[in-house]
C-alpha cells in the first residue's frame, strides 16, 4: 500500500461500512451449509480489527466449520495470542519473507522489525494451536532470494512449516514481472542440495502447496506455485471482503455484493446467491496468464479496488 496515496489523511472505509461479526458469521454459517468446512481471517491485517477473537469464538461454533486459521504478518501478535487460543482458533499462518533486518525493513515498508516477529513466532510455537503453524515466504529475484536456506535452516526441526510461494501478479501495484518469479523448481533444487527431501501426497483434492518433508525426519516444506504450476482447475475457495464483496479468484476485476442478500430476514437470498455465485465461476486466470499479457501499473491514485475495468482487485483488498 503505497505511502504516497494512503497517508496518515486518507479516508479509509468507514467502521459502518464494514460488515458486523454478525453479517460474518452469518455468511460463514450459509456457506457451511452449502459445504464450506474451513475458514480463513486474513486481509490487509486482520489483527487490527478489534476484538478479533470474539469473531473467531463465534466461528468455531458454528455447525460443520472444523478449522478456523488466521493469516498474519505477527507485528501484532504476541498481544494476542492467549485471546486468540482461547478462543479456539484452530491454524495460524505468519508472513515472513526474511530473516534479514535489512531486507525484512525494505520489504516491510521500514513499519516492523524482524525480531518482534521472530518473537512473536517462538511465543505462538510454545502455546501452540491444534492444526500448527505456517511461515508463508514470497520470495522476488534479487530481493530476498539469499533467504531461501537461513529461513529452511530456522524452521527446520521446529514443528513450522516453511512454505514458498511463487511473486505473483495480484492486483496493480506490485509491479510484477516474471523476470522477478523464483521458480519454485529452482528453491527446491537448492534446498534439497543441502537437505534431501521427499515428496509427500496431498491430503485433499484441491491442496494448493505441494509438500515435501526432509529425510532426516526434520520436519516439510511446502511451495505454492501459481506461476509456473497453475492450479485453477482444483481451487475451492472464495473470499468475501471486509465491505460484503465476494470474490472467487485472487486475480479477480471484480466481486458480487452480497448486502441485500444480507438485508432479507431469511438466509434463502444469501444461500441462493452464494450457491450461484459458485455454480457460474469460470475463473482460471493463473491457467490463463502469459507475460505478453501483463500490463504496466496504473499510476497510483486511489486504492486500486478493482471494481470497475481490467484491474484487479488489490491484496491489501481480500487477502491471500
Amino acid at each position: 500500500m503505497p505511502e504516497s496515496v494512503f497517508h496518515d489523511d486518507f479516508a479509509f472505509l468507514a467502521p459502518d461500512a464494514r460488515l458486523s461479526f454478525e453479517a460474518i458469521e452469518r455468511v460463514a454459517r450459509v456457506a457451511s451449509g452449502l459445504g464450506v468446512s474451513k475458514l480463513r481471517l486474513t486481509g490487509g491485517e486482520p489483527l487490527l480489527r478489534p476484538d478479533l477473537s470474539r469473531l473467531i469464538k463465534r466461528l468455531v461454533a458454528i455447525e460443520g466449520i472444523d478449522d478456523v486459521a488466521l493469516t498474519t504478518n505477527a507485528v501484532l501478535l504476541e498481544r494476542h495470542l492467549d485471546a486468540l487460543h482461547d478462543a479456539g482458533l484452530t491454524r495460524l499462518t505468519i508472513s515472513l519473507d526474511s530473516l534479514d533486518p535489512a531486507i525484512f525493513s525494505r520489504m516491510s515498508g521500514g513499519r516492523a522489525v524482524v525480531e518482534t516477529v521472530l518473537a512473536a513466532i517462538d511465543k505462538a510455537a510454545q502455546r501452540g494451536f491444534p492444526g500448527g503453524i505456517k511461515i508463508n515466504t514470497v520470495l522476488q529475484r534479487d530481493v530476498n532470494e539469499s533467504e531461501i536456506l537461513p529461513l529452511v535452516a530456522r524452521f527446520r526441526h521446529t514443528g513450522i512449516t516453511l512454505r514458498f510461494i511463487e511473486y505473483m501478479d495480484v492486483g496493480t501495484r506490485n509491479h510484477w514481472s516474471q523476470s522477478a518469479v523464483v521458480p519454485s523448481a529452482v528453491v527446491l533444487e537448492r534446498i534439497a542440495t543441502r537437505w534431501p527431501v521427499e515428496a509427500i501426497a496431498p491430503r485433499y483434492r484441491g491442496e494448493v502447496a505441494r509438500r515435501y518433508r526432509f529425510t532426516d525426519g526434520a520436519g516439510e516444506i511446502g511451495f505454492i506455485s501459481s506461476v509456473t504450476a497453475p492450479f485453477c482447475g482444483d481451487c475451492s475457495r472464495a473470499r468475501l471482503s471486509s465491505d460484503g464483496q465476494i470474490f472467487t479468484c485472487l486475480f479477480a476485476t471484480k466481486g458480487t455484493d452480497l448486502r441485500a442478500a444480507l438485508t432479507d430476514e431469511s438466509d434463502e437470498a444469501l444461500r441462493a446467491a452464494l450457491r450461484g455465485i459458485w455454480h457460474e465461476r469460470s475463473d482460471r486466470y493463473s491457467e490463463m496468464r502469459h507475460p505478453a499479457s501483463v500490463q504496466p501499473a496504473p499510476p497510483e491514485d486511489g486504492p486500486g479496488t478493482g471494481q470497475t475495468g481490467d484491474r484487479k482487485i488489490e491484496m491489501y483488498y481480500i487477502g491471500g
